[in-house]
């Protein structure tokens, strides 16, 4: 394993962090409605779960998901219906003034694992990269530093984010359109819900 392999591990996680799904979805809208200790909490659990499907992919899990593609199926329909309600219940305390419902930390924290890790996805996805980037046979010692690499880059974006999403300007903004906001993020959440059980149904 080289720097250069870490270098291009981390540019492909850091366009995959960034791109639009349930994960940067939460961790806005929990840094808006919530603040930014529950924006940094929610973070470091996705962090967590991601660098733990990475350990995973490690191991070979995600060799048995295409070995066994029932155990993928029930992993994308139990994340299917954690979204869809995770949308509810952002539909539901849209017309709640900021902070009327704030999540605790502890609490922000285990909804970010959860999404990470009712999303089957990420275990394929993290497989798929490492084939990509690092040699074959990789010692433990290497893996460690691969988990504990991925850990860091997400809790740093996340970080970042939750930082960048509760300034005072964005805020202020925010409170001015929060049911809106919300509702927004409501619907797309849901219909990522529903587009994950609609791609179970088409395989």
């Amino acid at each position: 394993m080289t720097l250069e392999q870490i270098v291009a591990f981390n540019l492909v996680l850091a366009a995959a962090i960034a791109s639009p799904g349930p994960a940067l979805l939460m961790a806005v809208q929990t840094s808006l409605s919530a603040g930014r200790k529950a924006g940094v909490a929610v973070g470091f659990g996705l962090g967590t779960m991601a660098a733990a499907w990475t350990a995973m992919a490690l191991l070979g899990l995600g060799a048995v998901f295409r070995l066994f593609p029932a155990v993928h199926t029930t992993a994308k329909i139990a994340g299917a219906a954690y979204l869809i309600w995770l949308a509810w219940r952002m539909w539901r305390d849209s017309p709640a003034p900021a902070g009327a419902k704030a999540a605790p930390a502890k609490r922000a924290f285990r909804q970010g694992f959860l999404v990470n890790l009712l999303n089957p996805k990420s275990v394929l996805f993290a497989a798929a990269v490492l084939v990509t980037v690092f040699p074959e046979g990789l010692d433990a010692a290497s893996g460690a530093v691969i988990v504990v690499n991925h850990l860091l880059v997400e809790v740093a974006f996340y970080s970042a984010l939750a930082f960048c999403m509760s300034t005072e300007a964005v805020a202020r903004r925010y409170m001015r359109a929060k049911r809106h906001i919300d509702r927004a993020a409501a619907l797309i959440l849901g219909g990522l819900g529903i587009r994950l059980l609609l791609s179970r149904a088409q395989e």
